[in-house]
Order: structure tokens, then sequence, then C-alpha cells
């Protein structure tokens, strides 16, 4: 483990092996139409343009990436060429995409599923980058940024915490205060549904929701430690510690809005805004649903609630996201002048202009516009004990993605068959484990 100056622990990329063979994570792309790059293969590179590869396809976070383009083409002369694909396609074809002719640079996340694709061969190091970007971040996010060889593949932008969300108002109105015990949650719960609302509003549509979930109470009961190793494949899914989380997750699904399946998240935040839904647990970036000052101005968040005194509050999921230099980009040299810009407090001010509902990844971005919400989140996620990045960047993408995502939302339509859930998600992550 290592500490950083701010006191976070982060785990050490060698504690999790990565498994280089293509194995599963080819079948991502399978079926479906793959991403292309801008220009296609075979064509020749324009030095006075560089091709991105985007998942920003809200927006809000469309918008902002576009302020930051317009920027870097008005300071280099560079054109960024940008070719958006909706976030949960790209990540689902991301593996023969960048098998294929991808475009120079992509958007991307930090941590585990960063190296599990630049141990593949499919990223170039960019240590020379960060050469000259280095100074503009934190420890933490210089571990999170380097791949399980040692080097840079990573330029980090945003981060963001997880937490529980609600509106300051409705909470005064019926007088509700702010649970910091299990008990305390359910017994929110439990109130907030005599009074006619949904407790928990919940939209597992695209099938990653459900995995915050699962990320929260399984670290709230079983800790840090435990959680990491279950996400890296070795601690087992039968074990009686994931049953207790599973059973916890039992007890408020409940109080859960129905539907879940049938519902994206953007439409489950509508329910929080209209004041139905007590409470939403998800990233801030809920807050870009915020679309009237005067509402956005009224909502406010809690960290997850306590479950097991020895682990209290300590951990927070806080995914970063940024870029990734493809394996052989055209424009190379363009490539890293943009990455290099990418990786400076100004580009990161520009973003947040547009989307105040995350934070920057440098500490020497200016932070004086920060809303109050920014300002929770930069004090959550800095006075943390331990940081994750959420299940699908924790842990193979394969596995999260054709194992975990449809077993979750097994789960959500028979808690009942728990046990058998488990045994075939345990065998199915053996297998997936062992591919090389």
């Amino acid at each position: 483990m290592r500490r950083t100056p701010s006191g976070l622990t982060l785990p050490d990329p060698s504690r999790r092996t990565l498994l280089r063979g293509i194995g599963g994570a080819a079948a991502l792309g399978a079926g479906i139409p793959l991403l292309s790059a801008c220009g296609g293969s075979g064509t020749a590179a324009d030095p006075k343009t560089i091709t991105l590869g985007s998942k920003a396809s809200d927006p809000v976070p469309k918008k902002a990436f576009a302020d930051i383009y317009a920027a870097f083409r008005k300071k280099s002369g560079l054109t960024v060429d940008v070719n958006t694909k909706d976030s949960n396609t790209f990540q689902e074809q991301i593996n023969s995409y960048l098998q294929g002719t991808p475009d120079d640079v992509f958007t991307w996340f930090a941590g585990y599923r960063m190296q599990f694709f630049a141990a593949k061969g499919l990223a170039t190091p960019i240590d020379d980058v960060w050469e000259t970007i280095g100074g503009n971040f934190p420890d933490a996010m210089k571990a999170l940024s380097k791949g399980e060889d040692g080097k840079y593949y990573f330029v980090p932008l945003y981060t963001y915490p997880w937490a529980v969300f609600y509106r300051k108002s409705l909470f005064a109105e019926k007088g509700y205060e702010v649970p910091t015990t299990w008990d305390d949650f359910l017994a929110l719960c439990e109130r907030m549904q005599k009074d006619g609302l949904v407790p928990i509003a919940f939209g597992d549509k695209d099938a990653w929701p459900a995995l915050g979930t699962f990320d929260q109470l399984n670290f709230r009961k079983n800790g840090y430690e435990f959680h990491v190793d279950l996400m890296a494949g070795k601690a087992s899914w039968t074990d009686a510690k994931v049953r207790a989380a599973f059973d916890l997750w039992a007890e408020i699904l409940p109080f859960h809005q129905e539907g879940a399946m049938g519902r994206t998240w953007q439409d489950a935040a509508q329910t929080l805004v209209a004041k139905k839904a007590g409470m939403y647990l998800l990233g801030t970036f809920v807050a870009q649903q915020f679309t009237d000052p005067a509402d956005l101005d009224d909502l406010d968040f809690f960290a997850f609630p306590e479950i097991d005194p020895a682990h209290g509050q300590e951990t927070v999921e806080a995914p970063t996201d940024g870029f990734m230099l493809s394996k052989s980009p055209k424009n190379k040299a363009g490539s890293v002048e943009l990455l290099e810009y990418l990786g400076s407090p100004e580009a990161e001010e520009i973003y947040l202009e547009s989307d105040p509902s995350v934070v920057a990844a440098s500490t020497k971005a200016d932070t004086s516009a920060y809303t109050a919400l920014q300002k929770k989140a930069y004090e959550m996620i800095s006075g943390a004990g331990n940081l994750t990045q959420f299940m699908d960047r924790d842990s193979r993408p394969d596995f999260t993605s054709t194992v975990m995502q449809p077993a979750l939302q097994k789960f959500i339509r028979d808690p009942k068959g728990i046990d058998a859930l488990l045994t075939s998600i345990e065998r199915q992550k053996k297998t997936i484990f062992a591919s090389s």
C-alpha cells in the first residue's frame, strides 16, 4: 500500500496482476458495429489535426470538452477532430476499437482499466508528457496514471465522489436528518416511504449504476482491503462476507424505485429534481440534471452511512476520468502537445466552467469559483482514508461487463436466488481471471 501526502491510501499497481491476453474482453465488441477512427483506416496523417475518440456524449461534458479543444486550437493552431460515441457503446467496443485503427487520443478511466489496456500494448507510454505536467498533480493522481510497468499512460482531468444526494428543502420540510449509520438510513427510508416518497431513486437500464451500490455496501461492510481483493479476483464471491453485503442490499431493495431496468440514470435523477424521490446514490455528475440554478443550489449529499464501525465511512468511491494515447497515433507530435495541454490547469478550469459537477484532478487549478457542492466533493475526496475507482474500473472490464452487470440485474429482479447467483459469479470469475 502507498500513503499519499494527503493521507490517501492507494493500492500498488503490483497488487493486481494484469492479464495481458484478449480473453473474454474481445467479446466486448462482438456482434455490434465497431468504433472507428475519425480518419478511417489508411488515411494519411494531417500534421495540423489530432483525432480523438470520446465517450462524452451527454450535453454538459460534450460542451465542456468542446470548449477545451477550441481553446487548444486557438493556442496551438491544431484542430481536434472528435469522434463521439455514447458512453456505453464506447466502453463495450473499446477492446476491438483499440486493436483496430483507433483515434490518436481517446477518453478513458484511471487506475485498473487504464492498466489493463496498457499491459496489452494497446496504449503508448507518455512519460514525456508527464515531464511537462507532473508538477500539476498530487501523488494520488500520479499513482492512478501509471501502468503496471511504472510508466505513465494517462492524463487525468477531473474526479468526483459517489455519495447519497438529496434536496435540502425537502429534508427541511419533512424534518429529515442526514443518516450516518445503517440503522438510521433504514429508518429514514421507512419514513420517506410512509410520506409517499420513493426513498431511493434508481435507474439501471444501462447496467452500471448497480455496480456502485454494491461497492458502497461491500467496502462499508467488509472494508477496503477485502473489496479491492474481490475486485482483483483474489477473494471469492462465495465468501460469507459477500453474501452479507447482498443481504444488506436485500434489506433496502424494497425502498428502491421500481422498474429500474427500464430507467436510465438521467430519468431517475429527474425524480430527485421533482422531489418525488428522497435520495439518490450516484456520482456528483447527477448535478448535470439540475438545470435550474435554484434546484442546483438546493442539491446536497452525504457519505454512504456506516455499516461496520471497524470500517466507518473512511472509503470513498472517486472515479477519475482523462485521456490516453493510442498504440500507433498518426499524429504523435500533435497528440503529445494536446495531452500536455489537457494536463494543464487552464484546460481543467475551462472544463469546470461548463461542468461544475466534478472537481479538478490538478492541485494547480483555480478552485475559487467552486460551488458549495464542488467544495464538499473536494473535501470528501481529500479527507478519505481510502479511494476506490468504481467496480468497472477496479476490476477486469470483461468480468464486470459480461458477468457482474447482468448478475446484479438478476439479483435486483430476484434477490432470493443469491446463493446460486454467487456460485455462478465465482465460477465465471475463475475462468476469466485465469485467461491469458
